[in-house]
């Protein structure tokens, strides 16, 4: 296979179909399908499954998905990595993060840091914690944020200080005789929101005080969480660091206690990797910012 025609394929995949992809690569469309046909000649497979309107991979069009996104982030890293290094702070940092972290973190991050460097530009992945991890290992993003422990042999990482989890609520559903905090054996039978990485965690406590907590949504949209919310559909278990988002006068928050729960976020990238200096710097600003 020849890296153009990775590129072809990986496009059509991202975009969902062919002509999409053809605007995106800049051909003709009969000249994409044509090359995607003689591909699946050469491979002796058929990669994409025929009458839908929406791309559709066979078996072995996702493996070879798989393979093409590490690849592609191989060359292209590599690529990067010679010849950013030395090169002044210029270029782009892709970045990759969870939803909740990047919330947080990333605006005033980047805001800072593109007034010290302005010539910088920023492309962000968001996912969940292992879509994160493997996009770091496939070179595809050059720094990780995620809130998944990482292996110290392969990654080089900091680790942010904990933060505890709170309740976020609309004001006229309030929960509990404390204003500051909310014990968890109060929140029994309270519609919840929760995002899927603390599901398992905030459910065994629960458990450990009596009761099965009443999960209304499981979801990793932060902006989701507090729209439902407002909307009075239930209580939203977020981090701590959520607050600096309440902006609509309608939501408050409590600190859960009896048991605090905490949670932490990690900022990762590979152990074997040049990082670009653009990169290397924005590491920098991390640990000023939020370690200092």
């Amino acid at each position: 296979m020849e890296i153009k025609d990775m590129r072809a394929f990986y496009a059509i995949v991202e975009e969902g179909n062919i002509s999409h992809a053809a605007q995106r690569l800049d051909i003709a469309q009969p000249a994409l399908s044509r090359q995607m046909k003689r591909l699946e000649t050469q491979l002796g497979v058929q990669l994409f499954e025929r009458g839908s309107r929406r791309i559709r991979l066979t078996d072995a069009g996702r493996v070879l998905y798989s393979r093409v996104e590490h690849i592609l982030g191989m060359v292209d890293g590599t690529v990067r990595e010679i010849t950013e290094i030395g090169s002044g702070v210029a270029g782009c940092i892709r970045l990759g993060t969870i939803t909740t972290s990047g919330a947080m973190l990333l605006p005033e991050l980047i805001t800072e840091f593109h007034r010290r460097y302005p010539q910088v530009t920023f492309q962000l992945w968001e996912g969940e914690g292992t879509r994160i991890l493997e996009l770091l290992d496939n070179r595809v993003i050059e720094i990780g944020i995620t809130r998944t422990q990482v292996d110290a042999r392969v990654y080089e990482s900091i680790v942010l200080p904990n933060e505890p989890l709170v309740l976020i609520m609309n004001k006229a559903h309030d929960i509990g005789s404390d204003a500051q905090k909310v014990r968890l054996a109060e929140l029994k039978d309270q519609p919840l929101i929760i995002p899927l990485r603390w599901q398992s965690m905030f459910t065994a406590n629960c458990r450990k005080l009596g009761f099965e907590p009443n999960i209304l949504c499981v979801s990793d949209s932060i902006v989701q969480d507090l729209l439902l919310a407002k909307m009075g559909m239930g209580m939203a278990i977020l981090p701590i660091s959520s607050k600096t988002l309440l902006t609509d006068g309608d939501l408050t928050y409590k600190k859960l206690v009896d048991p605090e729960i905490t949670t932490h976020t990690v900022v990762a990238w590979l152990k074997n990797r040049t990082l670009s200096q653009s990169a290397s710097h924005l590491i920098a600003l991390f640990r000023e910012m939020f370690l200092a």
